[in-house]
């Protein structure tokens, strides 16, 4: 299924991040984020969530993440990164980014309910407020790890997204730097500051600060990513 989703936020390679809600938005968040690299702390006030994601993440614990103290003595202040996927109770997902505020979680991201629900969350500290569906989680947890601005991924294993060119592809034409043929996906665009979008040929020539548009088979589109800036 495609998944839309807007919000950009660069979350370096390695971080470690919080996340409160493992039900399905919070679960697929998470999965994702193990799968990109990053340490998960899972926590969510129902046991059998818990249980079920305990082999999978690095932490998960069962927690009411609405007490601050609690959250302080599972070392939460210690997250960067923290994102409140309470899907069905608005208070509880309000309370939890109090907490998270209080301890000076420095990037909070926020699953809201309603327009209304984003607007307080706001106004209260969160970072970013994010109206997805259930099955985004995967998508989110690619723009968090940075590794990629936007992306599409397609239900037949197909996937488009845009990033910052890796320096493999820096004053070289496409053909020169073999995309195609090293990594198995297609630049398809290219965006350049201060400049109109154009699409791509094998002659087009890449510079440093450029943004790629590419497409290809998910596991490649997600594996060029990671050359992001390196």
């Amino acid at each position: 299924m495609g998944k839309l989703f807007t919000e950009q936020f660069a979350f370096a390679q390695g971080d470690s991040v919080v996340v409160i809600g493992l039900g399905r938005f919070g679960g697929a968040v998470a999965q994702s984020l193990m799968s990109l690299g990053h340490d998960v702390m899972g926590i969510d006030r129902d046991a059998d969530p818990v249980q079920a994601w305990a082999d999978r993440l690095t932490h998960a614990v069962q927690a009411d993440a609405t007490n601050e103290l609690v959250m302080r003595q599972l070392g939460v202040a210690d997250f960067r990164h923290a994102i409140v996927g309470i899907g069905d109770n608005l208070a509880a997902s309000l309370m939890t980014l109090m907490a998270l505020t209080e301890l000076g979680v420095g990037d909070i991201w926020v699953k809201a309910l309603t327009e209304d629900h984003g607007k307080i969350a706001q106004r209260m500290g969160a970072h970013h407020v994010v109206f997805p569906e259930a099955d985004m989680g995967e998508r989110v947890a690619h723009l968090i790890s940075g590794r990629m601005i936007d992306y599409i991924e397609l239900d037949d294993g197909f996937a488009i997204a845009k990033i910052h060119a890796p320096a493999i592809t820096f004053e070289r034409s496409l053909a020169e730097s073999g995309v195609r043929e090293k990594f198995g996906v297609t630049v398809v665009g290219i965006k350049r500051p201060g400049e109109d979008f154009q699409h791509a040929t094998p002659d087009s020539r890449v510079q440093a600060g450029d943004l790629l548009i590419v497409s290809g088979p998910t596991a490649l589109v997600e594996k060029f990513a990671g050359r992001a800036g390196r």
